[in-house]
């Protein structure tokens, strides 16, 4: 009996060490978010890259943090003789004694806030970006149908006049 609640106690030790990981990983995405919002208002383009290649090479690595987690969750399951889908943090302080259960608890409501703070700074880059796109689209069709207002102009003779000299790019070579 003793090696099974040995066993748990240090599975449990391995994944709040896990889920404090997971805590800085998003903590970390917040500040990429932000930053991502600033670069795209201030349009720095190099900054903007070297950003998005910083994003896309920490999510490589995180995927096996990832995998990682799931393998103690997993072992977690099998230890406690619970189903792997059921095995949730809440499942998990319910087996534990109250000491333990408090961490776990803790750690719970950490990551419940954060992925409550990134939701919310998500869903502001994205209303940004969507803002962005909409008014990229509204000026190239500006810019674009300048010569094309869908007016008529009549000239003096009363006959119909299509407006043509105002055209914004000259394509003759």
């Amino acid at each position: 009996m003793r090696t099974i609640t040995s066993e748990i106690e240090d599975k449990v030790d391995e994944l709040l060490e896990c889920l404090d990981t997971d805590a800085r990983h998003i903590q970390e995405s917040l500040s990429y978010l932000n930053e991502l919002r600033s670069l795209v208002i201030k349009r720095d383009d190099a900054a903007l890259g070297k950003l998005l290649e910083g994003i896309r090479a920490e999510s490589d690595r995180y995927g096996d943090h990832e995998s990682q987690r799931q393998s103690i969750r997993r072992e977690l399951a099998r230890v406690i003789g619970c189903d792997f889908e059921r095995m949730t943090l809440s499942a998990l302080a319910s087996y534990l004694p109250e000491s333990r259960s408090e961490r776990v608890v803790e750690m719970q409501t950490k990551l419940r806030e954060l992925i409550k703070e990134l939701k919310k700074e998500y869903s502001s880059t994205t209303l940004l970006l969507a803002e962005c796109a909409r008014l990229n689209s509204l000026l190239l069709r500006t810019v674009l149908d300048l010569g094309r207002t869908g007016a008529v102009y009549y000239n003096s003779s009363g006959t119909t006049k299509r407006q043509v000299d105002t055209a914004f790019m000259n394509l003759q070579f």
